[in-house]
């Protein structure tokens, strides 16, 4: 018995691994859009440096972690396209709904924006879902090569 869970183990691994890589890729494109949009100061205020290079480096570590989780999870469901983009989908939405509307503001003592959704949140939510979509087809593609 416990060899087979030295074995689930090292899948979760490497699943986490797959993930965080597939998170890089999404976030390399959602980091290039919120530059585009100027917000990428904003997450540097996050490590107190108002500075778009440190903001899109805190922005890739973050899309680093919200792969592993997603990779952890991602393992349980099928190993389709469909699944992948869907759950890569919501996963986008539920850490918009957890980074955006609650952490960021609460982060950066702007309590007052906490589930506060106008333009700015609502451009947000576009770029959670294209990371989201992106991890979840590189986690996808990379676990079918692995």
């Amino acid at each position: 018995m416990s060899a087979t869970r030295l074995t689930m183990s090292a899948h979760q691994v490497k699943a986490a691994q797959v993930g965080a890589v597939a998170g890089i890729g999404g976030g390399l494109v959602f980091g290039a859009m919120m530059a585009m949009g100027g917000m990428l100061p904003m997450v540097g205020m996050l490590v107190k440096q108002e500075n778009a290079v440190v903001g899109f480096m805190v922005h890739l570590i973050i899309s680093a972690f919200i792969g592993a989780v997603y990779g952890s999870v991602a393992t349980r469901l099928p190993a389709t396209w469909l699944a992948a983009i869907g759950g890569g989908a919501v996963n986008g939405v539920v850490w918009w709904i957890l980074g955006a509307l609650i952490l960021m503001p609460l982060l950066l003592g702007m309590t007052q924006m906490i589930f506060v959704i106008g333009e700015m949140q609502w451009m947000s939510l576009m770029g959670h879902l294209v990371y989201g979509v992106i991890t979840g087809a590189l986690f996808n593609l990379i676990s079918r090569r692995v």
